[in-house]
């Protein structure tokens, strides 16, 4: 058991376990933002009349749904300018450099 908890303060498994659910937390607030806020002003700005996620592109008689996938790849994007920010205003992106 000794050997067990100097690995987990030796590892900082505990930051790591904060980080992974406040990471959580972060995904379902910015993935709320992006289908509550962001996708219906798009969707009425695109012309697409149920918001962002019905929005299709018609070639003949195939219908491309593009408008989830545009609504994901804002998730992502705004979930990684939240983790990038986060790191940058924290300091922690000096953390990991080589020290000389």
């Amino acid at each position: 058991m000794k050997g067990f908890l100097e690995f987990i303060r030796e590892q900082g498994v505990i930051g790591l376990a904060v980080g992974f659910i406040l990471g959580g937390a972060v995904s379902k607030v910015v993935a709320s933002l992006v289908a509550d806020i962001i996708n219906p002003l798009l969707g009425v700005i695109l012309g697409a009349t149920g918001g962002l996620d019905t929005a299709v592109i018609t070639l003949g008689s195939i219908e491309i749904m593009v408008g989830n996938f545009i609504g994901v790849l804002i998730d992502f994007l705004v979930i990684a300018m939240v983790v990038y920010f986060g790191v940058k205003g924290l300091g922690l992106d000096k953390l990991d450099k080589k020290k000389k």
